[in-house]
């Protein structure tokens, strides 16, 4: 059975006293913020008398949301630890209240800000030179001119920012403190709860009837209340598209990708770059059936292990492997990641309540917390890699920026995780010499690759799908949800939908379709990321030192233009191209091994 948080050693637990020593210290911070929040109202109307005005509403703004995300992140991982806590899902519920309150207090200063002609604003910038520090936020504030509303508009959508919200919201009590999943029996006849965090080792089990019984498990819950899902999926998409056309965008994709000065052709350009390539995907699942000895592969055995080397870590031994992979990036880096795992950023181990998969986060003023559910795989292992990747991102950036560039876009954030990655494969098969263990890394790197550009990509066809499909006036049924999600993955993989009833649910399951267009970012990340490993393991001390500034430029110009100084142009689909080819060429070495060996 899951443990019970108390049961946990504090070494496996992350330090949240760094951000606020005791709840009473959150609480009194939390009625400040409100206070000064009401005090911040009689802003309004003043933001263009003058460049001193300019100056001193928007240090107040940005002043203030540095506290509000701060409490955010403080009450968030209290409640993600164990969501049953009904205290910190009071605190979740103040904090998401307070970005709403936050939002409708200000909600004056982007339509007050567009008033401002260009050449009034340049001349504000002579007569308080200050403003220079905020350049790229202005300049990022009149691109999106066409779309902001009036005042009172602003306002009214700030308002319902928590209504909005809803969708999400249930989906994740419903999804992880709700839900009860079935006990099903281990590979050595013990009964064991099925849970989010050992679903997957239960998937990569060797015993085929355990892979069925626990996939079967999962899936009769997805199944029971796919309604409920699909109600939640629904209003979560009609939040995107309303409010995409209410500020005037074609499309909700348009809307969320502009957000990043992100050209909608670069998610189209991975769309049809990764169709193209869907026979090495089929090829790959054809030799997963000849390895396996399957005739009839289904859905549940595309995670087994096609290894039989027993090439496991404990997190002790994955903190020192990590640590000997990361050296790579230098002194710098290796010392932020030794501080990481020395003054507990990183809650390691599955609790009882806590939340699902593992993530890195935090805020300006807060360290970069990892949260894992920890077991002990190589998958785990490339999980923690990956998130160190996030977390070293965001301590560059935050230690490099003042706090208006303190963050970066979602478009970039997967490159920094999965280029970690990427260097985690190229010093494991440096490292191997045997058969075997050299089988069993490049039967990692190629499912990494499946489920995060493949996989990831099917996820995004299916996301745009179903915005385009509201859009046009068709409801989002559960009936209408598992046809599409069935159709879609059986061109993925190959696998006839009829032989895999229980896959048309998966979508259900899958909390960033909530995310508005986040996944396509994965796949997208993991190409570049394919691109930038290279540089380091094999280019020069300059290619290295053009990653850490990288690292360091957070959001202090476009996402395309810092990535490209790094030495990717992702407008380009030469960078896919290259990708897919390294997949081709480590699923051709796998086919000689087991040629090699019969």
């Amino acid at each position: 059975m899951v443990k019970k948080r108390e049961a946990i050693d504090e070494k496996y637990k992350w330090d949240l006293t760094t951000i606020f020593a005791t709840d009473e210290a959150f609480e009194a911070e939390l009625a400040e913020v409100l206070t000064a929040l009401e005090d911040a109202r009689n802003l309004a109307g003043t933001l263009t008398d003058s460049a001193e005005n300019l100056l001193a509403v928007t240090d107040t703004e940005l002043a203030l949301m540095q506290r509000v995300e701060k409490l955010y992140v403080y009450a968030s991982m209290k409640n993600d630890q164990d969501t049953t806590v009904s205290l910190y899902q009071e605190y979740q519920a103040k904090v998401t209240a307070l970005y709403a309150k936050f939002s409708e207090v200000f909600a004056f200063y982007e339509p007050e800000f567009m008033t401002l002609s260009q050449e009034r604003f340049a001349q504000f910038v002579i007569d308080q030179p200050k403003l220079q520090t905020y350049g790229h936020f202005f300049e990022q504030l009149f691109d999106r001119k066409a779309h902001v509303l009036s005042s009172a508009e602003e306002a009214l959508l700030a308002g319902a920012s928590e209504i909005f919200g809803a969708g999400a919201e249930t989906f994740e009590i419903l999804d992880n403190a709700d839900i009860v999943f079935p006990t099903i029996r281990d590979a050595q006849g013990q009964d064991v709860q099925l849970s989010h965090g050992n679903y997957i080792s239960f998937m990569e089990s060797s015993n085929r009837e355990v892979r069925k019984a626990a996939y079967q498990a999962l899936y009769s819950i997805y199944e029971q209340y796919q309604h409920t899902y699909a109600k939640t999926l629904q209003t979560n998409v009609k939040v995107h598209n309303f409010t995409a056309k209410t500020r005037h965008y074609h499309s909700a994709r348009e809307a969320a990708l502009s957000t990043n000065h992100i050209p909608e052709a670069v998610y189209d350009t991975l769309v049809q770059a990764v169709n193209d390539h869907l026979p090495l995907l089929h090829r790959y699942i054809q030799l997963r059936s000849d390895i396996l000895k399957i005739d009839d592969l289904k859905m549940y055995d595309v995670y087994a292990p096609l290894s039989t080397t027993d090439y496991k870590f404990t997190y002790e031994e994955a903190v020192v492997k990590t640590q000997g992979t990361l050296a790579i990036f230098g002194p710098d880096y290796l010392e932020k990641v030794k501080r990481s795992f020395e003054e507990n950023w990183i809650d390691v181990q599955e609790n009882k309540g806590k939340r699902s998969g593992a993530y890195s986060g935090g805020s300006y003023d807060t360290n970069a917390f990892m949260l894992l559910n920890w077991q002990d795989t190589l998958d785990n292992l490339f999980t923690l890699v990956h998130e160190m990747g996030h977390s070293m991102h965001s301590s560059f950036t935050r230690e490099s920026q003042p706090y208006v560039y303190g963050d970066y876009s979602i478009f970039l954030a997967e490159i920094a995780s999965t280029t970690n990655e990427n260097i985690l494969t190229e010093t494991l098969l440096h490292d191997v010499e045997d058969d075997e263990t050299r089988f069993a890394v490049l039967n990692h790197f190629l499912d990494g690759f499946r489920g995060t550009v493949f996989r990831q990509t099917q996820f995004a066809e299916f996301e745009h799908a179903i915005h385009e499909a509201d859009a046009a006036g068709t409801v989002l049924t559960s009936e209408f949800l598992n046809q599409q999600y069935a159709e879609l993955n059986e061109k993925y993989y190959g696998l006839a939908a009829s032989d895999n009833p229980e896959i048309q649910y998966e979508w259900a399951r899958i909390p960033h379709f909530y995310y508005n267009y986040y996944v396509f970012q994965y796949a997208t990340g993991f190409a570049a990321a394919s691109a930038l490993a290279d540089k380091i393991v094999n280019g020069t001390e300059q290619d290295k030192a053009d990653y850490l500034n990288y690292l360091r430029a957070g959001s202090s110009d476009y996402p395309l233009d810092v990535i490209a100084k790094a030495g990717v142009d992702m407008t380009s689909a030469d960078y896919l191209t290259a990708a897919f080819a390294v997949f081709e060429k480590r699923l051709t070495e796998l086919e000689a091994l087991v040629a090699k060996h019969g």
